[in-house]
């Protein structure tokens, strides 16, 4: 008897993964050791259906993606811009809405209206790259941080930040501003290019099942 090969997801970790379950409960894939809070399991299966899922932190889904590991992956778009791994984006969830944005005191505009060179603060030193130089033509020096980014400008570091817009708040209590808009973000389907031929029934019957309840 031929072993039934598994089909093989990983989850960004918090909010994207909880989401990401609602939305497959919706199309019949359930997974309830996933959503034990007190598991230490790395793996979970549902041995019916023949998946395998695992959480990851997000910007390692596009690794597990890329290199097999994971046939399926579910992402945020700024990770998957970031990590410019060679993966299939085949579907816009349409949950997790945010923005790419350029923020910075209302003073800063200027700056961006001329083209001077400036320093960026960012997470996403990629997506600012792409964005300063293909986009804008604009020569900046990009630094990459790790936590947060609002505090840059405030602190005299960099004159701009490149950073996720959510509702606004914290720049608005900060005195910043968004003074321009990078890309638009949500969570997204992305699939290893092997898989994609290898178990493209599946894959895009999940597809078309997903498409129906979002």
């Amino acid at each position: 008897m031929e072993e039934k090969r598994y089909l093989t997801f990983a989850l960004g970790k918090g909010r994207l993964a909880k989401k990401t379950l609602e939305l497959f409960e919706k199309i019949g894939i359930t997974c309830d050791e996933i959503r034990d809070p007190d598991t230490r399991k790395l793996i979970f299966v549902n041995e019916e259906l023949g998946l395998r899922f695992f959480l990851a932190k997000g910007p390692d889904v596009p690794t597990y993606v890329e290199y097999g590991a994971a046939d399926i992956g579910i992402v945020g778009k700024d990770t998957i811009l970031e990590e410019s791994r060679n993966i299939y984006e085949v579907l816009d969830l349409g949950f997790g809405k945010c923005k790419m944005c350029i923020c910075g005191p209302e003073s800063a505009a200027e700056l961006l209206q001329h083209h001077e060179q400036i320093r960026v603060a960012t997470k996403y030193p990629r997506i600012a790259k792409d964005y300063f130089y293909n986009k804008k033509h604009q020569t900046v020096e990009i630094i990459k941080l790790n936590g947060s980014i609002e505090l840059a400008p405030i602190v005299g570091l960099s004159e701009v930040i490149c950073d996720i817009v959510e509702t606004g708040t914290t720049l608005r209590e900060n005195g910043l501003t968004v003074l321009e808009e990078v890309c638009p973000l949500s969570a997204r389907v992305v699939v290893n290019q092997v898989s994609m031929k290898m178990e493209n029934e599946r894959i895009t019957k999940l597809i078309r099942d997903l498409k129906k309840v979002i």
